[in-house]
């Protein structure tokens, strides 16, 4: 019976529950001399629905039929369970983003601006209309009309008496928890209630400390509000026992705001390792009025009544043994996930109700821990799942595991939040280094199903679910104009349709463990085969390599590296002479470069992998690679001084280097930072692109190496000005060939509001003489095509080419994940037509 019912999910989801005796037994109640007592376990089938499960099962119940009439009444049951039907995901909605609200458009509508300003928890009006976040820098909520989710809209800002920490809603009220602590030691904060329509302060109530996070019960009955009074991680030890201890406080909200009243919980002498100063980080609130509270640093966790106000439960958030995880942060990057790592706190921070018997929680980690992943646990404290070296699997799998976290927290999950679309509970996870949303499909709280991974700006924080618009909105944090990073409301639309993220993903290793890779520069497409292109990764890592990518999947998989390998020691023989000018300056007699042994030695590793900075690669017509790799450092400037040269590196098709081609010692003596970027081979001859001007010239050279006569030329390219609001510079990215010349990426350096120049043009350099300057004519505006994505423009499209059938592909560089969302976008474009 249980096979045929766990495979019929159209029944339970019709079916109304009703009790089935399928079992019944009898029993000695253990008392010597009197009558046995029947004991009975009754299944009821539960619908599609149902708080335990959501797609329909089985509920288990047993217990002594004390009245002999073959039934169990309520209080007869003395154990239930649930076995839920197989979680089945729905393969035909899915979420995708909608919008990017980029916060410093409440400033400017075109974010001309440097002012700090992000959006870090976020709350939505009853109706789901209205947006409000909290912008910490800012002291200030911002409000953002979306009655369009496609053309999300400012709608204004609430100046506040300090640093707002969270935010929620009460009918027509934003609740703003507000930090007014003048330092760790005198604590203070209130609560502003705020109405929405009006954008006018109606009360604050005074809360006694620094609150960190607030919740509102579903009924409205009840706020419950986090007291962190957070440590100074400066001070001493920067250990807890700081006081004041952190609390909690209940808000009655019977009536209007004027007769609301406050209530506080102590939560002190609970946990087992800072027990007088518990600092409560975040709160959730479940159908019954139950908080769950977590007290991250103590590694603990507490569920508090609200009715009452009493504590019914407290218990560890326990520890994991990680297994395949990476723990070391290298310089230049290696991502390993090789390692394993016992009993590491959860230390959680994020948590949300699944249904009133379970909860996830956020494992972010703090002082001791961080368990890089998220757990499930029933109200008796016990973990019924945990996800283990899952996320940071999946975020290397994705090109966003951030190698510079590894010896910390990893992808470091920050928060949690549970919504129910239609007939699928979802878990959404935010990564907070890795700028992931994970979603899971948790119809059965103890086996979650990995659903899809979203993109989103910048260290997302906040994550909201508004089910009733079929809408996620993530929140986030990172600010920094200078940075290229922007505080954004990231709007995401569960709709029927294809998961528009990720474009790009890889394979396994033989270990298990994925293809991890990050920082994509170069692309080349393979001659013979329209499917098969390679890209390469940049200086970011170390142990450089070449990726082949099958493109005939959805999304495109990564499903090979090679490493570039010095096994015969062709790079190892030059000479330091014949990688730099060493020249002396003879006015002051000081070097113009210090490349020296050192710096070769350090290119090249114990294992004969390389350390360069790989932005160009190409097919070589007699098999193998051609990998242009850009050198580092200007002449002349001391706080960036020469310590590689730009080079091309032919290797076979195992990634052995063969040849190393050199600059002449003349172009090598005006080097600039700004080096190679792309290569291409065509007819006997490759062509590099230099990304800026050198010395005292006005433009960029497209430097042509020929083959044969192993002799250098070049021809200068015209790079557009300068079209930013925020400046910058304009330079070349990748080469490629195309119908009797090249086509090249024109990029601006700048980011999301301030992009400008993202631009495919055609050249032909081979019709100018040495010295001059090609023409260019413009195959293709790339900002639309990346702008369908609803992200903020990536700065960096390093990667273009051209596969035998035509199909134009290009790739941005994410920079490993360092101050960086990690979105990758492989993409395949289609050029304007033109007539040359």
């Amino acid at each position: 019976m249980y096979t045929e019912f766990l495979h019929k999910k159209k029944l339970l989801a019709a079916a109304i529950a009703m009790p089935l005796v399928l079992a019944a037994c009898n029993g000695d109640d253990g008392k010597d001399g009197e009558d046995a007592v029947n004991t009975l376990v009754t299944h009821t089938l539960v619908a599609a629905g149902n708080e335990q499960c959501y797609q329909g099962g089985l509920q288990i119940s047993s217990g002594t039929d004390e009245d002999g009439d073959a039934a169990l009444d309520s209080e007869e049951v003395q154990d239930t369970s649930y076995l839920c039907a197989p979680t089945q995901l729905n393969a035909d909605k899915h979420f995708n983003r909608v919008a990017t609200f980029a916060v410093c458009s409440q400033i400017d509508e075109n974010c001309d601006t440097d002012t700090e300003t992000v959006a870090e928890i976020v709350a939505a009006s009853t109706d789901g209309m209205t947006l409000i976040y909290t912008d910490s820098p800012g002291e200030q909520v911002g409000f953002v009309d979306i009655a369009d989710p496609s053309k999300p809209a400012a709608a204004g800002t609430v100046a506040l008496d300090g640093e707002p920490t969270s935010v929620a809603v009460n009918g027509d009220y934003a609740l703003v928890a507000v930090n007014t602590s003048t330092d760790y030691v005198n604590v203070s904060g209130q609560l502003d209630v705020i109405n929405i329509a009006t954008h006018t302060r109606v009360r604050s109530i005074d809360l006694g400390g620094q609150p960190d996070s607030i919740a509102v019960s579903k009924d409205g009955a009840y706020a419950a509000i986090a007291i962190e009074n957070e440590r100074d991680e400066d001070a001493g030890d920067g250990r807890p026992s700081q006081l004041p201890a952190g609390g909690f406080v209940i808000v009655d909200m019977a009536g209007a705001p004027a007769a609301w009243t406050t209530r506080s919980v102590d939560m002190t002498g609970i946990a087992d390792l800072y027990g007088d100063d518990p600092e409560p980080e975040y709160v959730d609130i479940n159908s019954d009025n139950v908080a769950v509270v977590t007290l991250q640093e103590n590694n603990h966790i507490i569920l508090v009544d609200l009715a009452s106000g009493e504590i019914t439960n407290h218990f560890s958030a326990g520890a994991v043994d990680l297994i395949q995880v990476d723990l070391q942060d290298e310089r230049p990057n290696q991502i390993n996930q090789t390692e394993s790592a016992a009993g590491v706190l959860r230390e959680p921070d994020g948590v949300s109700w699944v249904n009133s018997d379970y909860f996830a929680t956020a494992n972010e980690g703090d002082m001791d821990g961080g368990s890089r992943g998220f757990s499930i646990f029933n109200t008796d404290g016990e973990v019924v799942w945990d996800s283990g070296a899952e996320l940071d699997h999946l975020t290397a799998r994705l090109g966003h595991y951030p190698d510079k976290r590894s010896d910390a927290k990893g992808n470091e999950p920050e928060n949690a939040e549970v919504g129910v679309f239609g007939n699928e509970r979802y878990l959404f996870i935010n990564s907070e280094r890795s700028s992931l949303v994970f979603v899971y499909n948790v119809a059965d709280p103890q086996k979650p199903v990995f659903k899809q991974a979203l993109p989103a700006a910048a260290g997302p924080e906040g994550v909201l679910a508004i089910p009733s618009r079929n809408l996620l909105i993530a929140a986030s944090e990172e600010d920094s104009r200078d940075d290229k990073l922007r505080g954004a409301l990231n709007i995401y639309s569960y709709q029927y349709a294809e998961p528009q993220y990720p474009t790009l993903k890889s394979a396994d290793r033989e270990n298990g463990t994925p293809i991890p890779w990050a920082a994509m520069s170069g692309l080349a497409a393979d001659p013979e085969d329209n499917h098969t292109l390679y890209a390469v990764e940049d200086s970011f890592f170390a142990g450089n390599r070449i990726f082949t990518i099958n493109t005939a999947t959805t999304p495109a998989t990564l499903t090979k590296e090679l490493r570039i390998v010095d096994s015969n020691d062709v790079f190892a023989a030059l000479t330091v002479e014949e990688l730099a000018d060493n020249s002396v300056d003879d006015d002051d007699a000081t070097r113009i470069n210090v490349f020296d042994e050192a710096d070769l030695a350090a290119m090249i590793n114990a294992d004969k992998t390389i350390n360069i900075d790989p932005e160009g690669i190409a097919k070589a017509s007699d098999g193998g690679f051609w990998v242009a790799s850009e050198g580092a450092g200007t002449v002349g400037e001391s706080n960036r001084p020469i310590n590689s040269a730009n080079l091309i590196f032919k290797t076979d098709e195992n990634g052995v280097i063969e040849e190393v081609i050199t600059l002449p010692a003349s172009w090598n003596a005006m080097q600039v930072r700004f080096g190679f970027e792309g290569v291409a081979e065509y007819d006997g001859k490759l062509y590099v692109a230099v990304q800026r001007a050198w010395g005292e010239e006005s433009n960029p050279r497209i430097g042509i190496y020929d083959l044969d006569a192993e002799t250098w030329s070049y021809v200068y390219y015209p790079l557009d000005s300068v079209e930013s609001q925020n400046g910058g510079w304009v330079g070349l990215s990748d080469i490629t060939p195309y119908q009797g010349g090249f086509l090249v990426v024109e990029r601006d350096n700048q980011f999301g509001p301030d992009a400008a120049i993202k631009r495919i043009y055609m050249i032909f350099p081979d019709s100018y003489a040495e010295g001059n300057t090609t023409s260019k004519y413009l195959m293709l505006d790339l900002l639309p095509d990346l702008q369908n994505y609803n992200g903020l423009t990536p700065e960096k499209i390093e990667g273009l080419t051209v596969t035998p059938d035509g199909d134009v592909y290009i790739i941005n560089d994410n920079d490993g994940v360092d101050d960086n969302s990690g979105e990758t976008l492989l993409m395949k474009v289609d050029l304007d037509d033109m007539d040359f």
